[in-house]
């Protein structure tokens, strides 16, 4: 499928670049993969990260835009991450970070670009279940820093997912997010005989 990747806001990347060129940024990365690399470092596939903040029986409440996460290439591979955020100043750069999500993520797109339909990449964060998901919007013509997931939508468990669900299995969201909402919510307390 092709992938309609949406831009990101220009002053978010400029941010990652400033801190790709900043030794002490790189430095106080505390990412060994991005220290270690050799050749130049290039922030590339910007995906709007959206937070789900809470699931509820009755539905999806809108996801909130938490920032944007450049995938940072050295080479023929992704080493690192950057993130990005929105203050009321603007955008920053919030940190790099690497380990099994950069991996997962690139799996994931690369599964995307395999299947039929035309769709938009993002990322869903589901705090309560440290659960991260690649978001296959099915507008590709959206505004990525708004909207919630369509019940068409799909959504791809990145690795590592919590148990029972499967990473790198596509899931509809009207399929997914039920499960997810049962995960979420407090089992009721059995009463306690007087």
């Amino acid at each position: 499928m092709p992938l309609h990747v949406p831009p990101a806001p220009a002053p978010a990347l400029r941010t990652v670049l400033t801190a790709l060129a900043s030794p002490t940024a790189v430095r106080e990365a505390r990412t060994p993969s991005l220290l270690r690399s050799q050749g130049p470092a290039t922030p590339e596939l910007p995906l709007p990260v959206h937070v789900l903040d809470e699931l509820t029986p009755a539905g999806v409440s809108a996801t909130r835009l938490a920032g944007w996460r450049f995938l940072i290439r050295c080479g023929d591979r992704a080493v690192a991450a950057a993130e990005t955020r929105l203050t009321p100043d603007g955008w920053v750069f919030s940190h790099f970070f690497e380990g099994p999500y950069i991996a997962s993520t690139e799996r994931a797109l690369r599964q995307a670009e395999t299947m039929p339909q035309t769709c938009q990449p993002r990322l869903l964060s589901v705090p309560s279940l440290y659960m991260l998901t690649l978001w296959l919007h099915g507008d590709s013509t959206a505004d990525g820093a708004s909207g919630h997931p369509a019940a068409t939508d799909l959504l791809v468990p990145l690795a590592p997912a919590p148990p029972g669900i499967a990473a790198h299995r596509p899931h509809r969201v009207a399929e997914l997010l039920p499960v997810l909402t049962h995960r979420v919510t407090p089992a009721p307390l059995l009463s306690q005989p007087v």
